[in-house]
């Protein structure tokens, strides 16, 4: 960080312009033909920035900025969140999202992921289990009662003696199937470990997973909803996002399978016609545009073919559905089966 700034002084102490390279990332392309030779950690681009450009002095200024906000909370040992930082100088920052592009830069040109800036993110994940691990000063114990949920902590790389009788990790997309789940007493019944991002996972979320999966060499397996959304977050956690794509190589979770629901589960499962619901045309063009990505048909191509019969039927439908038979149909019937008979894709 040192070296960065002082480079940027002394240009401009010898009267010259300093140029700034920033590399770009993807963690995929639009090549479907499979032949591509994308990696998760390799450089896709550089993007320039020189003062001789305005919108680029701008830029550079608020990197600046943020890199002395940075700066400061490694040295005084403290943790702030993106919002902290943009409530430091709103009126120069003006929006959150020139803040996160700022922090994206800093650990691109810095070569670290976020958590190693103090930068961090309120965690909204929560986990039940068979599982016990301490962070920091605090040991989460949930091997006594194992349908309880705990929060995620944000502090991952404090997270430690990770002690687990868990067969299976099972990842579900939304906290009302968590908390269905729980209340069905799911882990008492299964011998597991149920983690929710409650949506998009955030960071935290998919660090902790991707912690557990490395330490206790468990298979995973993710749960989402019958829709182009759902498909999209059971990506995140297994290829990580795009914007995040300069760490996906911290985050990712290359060992998860998809365990449902699939479109094929409409018809597998007598799903009622009334629990099916329309695409909309939104639906329908973010379905195509996951379609077009390299890894559908060069890693996963079963999933491809899944997702096409979605955009085929034209209809989509929640994980809840499926407790059309019963309340307790997806923890006593769906969730065992398919993970018994190994039906996973």
């Amino acid at each position: 960080m040192r070296d960065f700034t002082r480079s940027i002084v002394e240009h401009l102490s010898n009267g010259r312009s300093p140029v700034i390279y920033i590399h770009r990332f993807r963690n995929y392309c639009t090549d479907i033909s499979g032949n591509c030779y994308c990696s998760h950690d390799s450089v896709k681009g550089v993007e320039i920035l020189t003062l001789q450009r305005e919108c680029h002095a701008c830029r550079l200024d608020i990197l600046l900025r943020v890199l002395l906000i940075v700066q400061q909370l490694l040295q005084e040992n403290r943790h702030g969140s993106k919002r902290d930082i943009y409530y430091m100088h709103p009126s120069v920052f003006r929006e959150q999202s020139v803040v996160d592009r700022a922090i994206n830069d800093i650990c691109i040109l810095l070569q670290c992921s976020r958590h190693n800036l103090n930068v961090v993110s309120v965690a909204k994940g929560l986990v039940m289990g068979w599982l016990r691990f301490s962070e920091a000063d605090r040991i989460f114990n949930c091997l006594n009662h194992p349908d309880t949920a705990h929060s995620i902590p944000v502090h991952v790389e404090e997270v430690k003696d990770i002690i687990s009788v868990a067969d299976y990790i099972l990842v579900v997309e939304k906290e009302s199937v968590f908390q269905r789940l729980a209340n069905d007493c799911f882990c008492k019944t299964n011998r597991s470990i149920v983690i929710t991002g409650r949506g998009y996972p955030d960071i935290p979320t998919r660090r902790f997973l991707r912690l557990l999966i490395e330490q206790l060499h468990l298979p995973a397996y993710c749960l989402v909803d019958c829709d182009p959304y759902g498909f999209d977050i059971l990506t995140t956690y297994r290829f990580g996002s795009m914007q995040l794509a300069y760490d996906t190589k911290t985050m990712r979770v290359p060992e998860i399978q998809w365990l449902g629901v699939f479109p094929s589960d409409a018809e597998r499962y007598n799903v009622p016609q009334q629990c099916l619901l329309p695409m909309t045309s939104e639906d329908r063009m973010k379905t195509e545009a996951i379609l077009n990505r390299c890894y559908l048909q060069r890693v996963v191509p079963e999933w491809r073919v899944e997702l096409e019969l979605l955009l085929q039927s034209g209809v989509k439908f929640e994980i809840e559905a499926l407790s059309v038979h019963s309340l307790t149909f997806l923890s006593k019937e769906y969730i065992p089966t398919k993970i018994q008979g190994d039906v996973a894709s």
